[in-house]
């Protein structure tokens, strides 16, 4: 998380290297890299916990199994057996961004978040959107719209209900986009503001001694609640995708 005096600096989009194709400005910027180390990360994550399994795991390969066995789980709980598919699919969403978010929360590298820029989280809830529906249509045909129609509904109140149910489907990946990224932005200019304030009061001799130590405890309970923000938000960024493919799976 990069510090500045202005506390929205650390969101700043910075290109690395400017690149350009068919007219389009696909320069290769800050965010990318991040996401890039974020892949990284998770493959060496993965790679080590998996490339020598063993009966009684290690540390490495018991974090990788109770990991997935966790994002297994919550498939099981919100769309059951026919869900066990999806599981991979799930699990890349939530290491991924889970990932995202707490690589923005180490200090004095210049690290970046990506999911605190909506234009990631929306990219993200657009996928899986797309893969909801396109499931829906493949299991169901046309009668995946029946999802829109609630069944043993009046017809008259249902031509209320209806359109209420489309606009209702239709803005969930923006719900899911910025919840996300409203998360992540928020926590992330607190902790800037409250670090400020330590920084502050560090220069006026014996006063940090005395009023220093508030903002400083402040700010570790802050990190140390930005810490589990990263990690619940990751959890219902996934939990939400797997209750919006039981629409797609099992359709009501």
């Amino acid at each position: 998380m990069a510090a500045g005096n202005n506390p929205m600096e650390q969101f700043a989009i910075r290109v690395i290297h400017p690149f350009e194709a068919g007219g389009y400005d696909v320069s290769f910027t800050n965010s990318a890299l991040w996401m890039l180390i974020a892949l990284g990360v998770i493959a060496a994550f993965l790679f080590v916990g998996t490339a020598r399994p063993q009966l009684v795991p290690g540390r490495m390969q018991a974090a990788v199994e109770y990991m997935y066995d966790f994002v297994r789980g919550m498939i099981d709980d919100n769309v059951g057996p026919e869900g066990k598919r999806f599981t991979p699919l799930i699990f890349s969403v939530f290491i991924f961004v889970l990932i995202l978010n707490l690589l923005g929360l180490i200090p004095w590298v210049h690290a970046f978040t990506p999911t605190s820029h909506v234009a990631v989280t929306l990219a993200l809830a657009m996928i899986v959107f797309l893969i909801v529906c396109i499931v829906g249509f493949l299991r169901h045909g046309l009668h995946f719209l029946t999802l829109f129609w609630p069944k043993g509904v009046n017809p008259f109140l249902g031509l209320f209900i209806m359109p209420i149910e489309v606009i209702s489907f239709l803005v969930r990946p923006f719900t899911l986009a910025i919840r996300l990224f409203a998360n992540m932005t928020a926590g992330h200019v607190l902790l800037n503001v409250f670090g400020t304030f330590v920084v502050a009061l560090g220069s006026f001799g014996a006063i940090p001694y005395v009023f220093g130590v508030v903002p400083l405890a402040v700010n570790v309970a802050l990190t140390a609640l930005e810490l589990l923000i990263a990690v619940i938000q990751a959890y219902v960024f996934a939990l939400l995708a797997s209750i919006y493919l039981n629409d797609a799976v099992n359709l009501h």
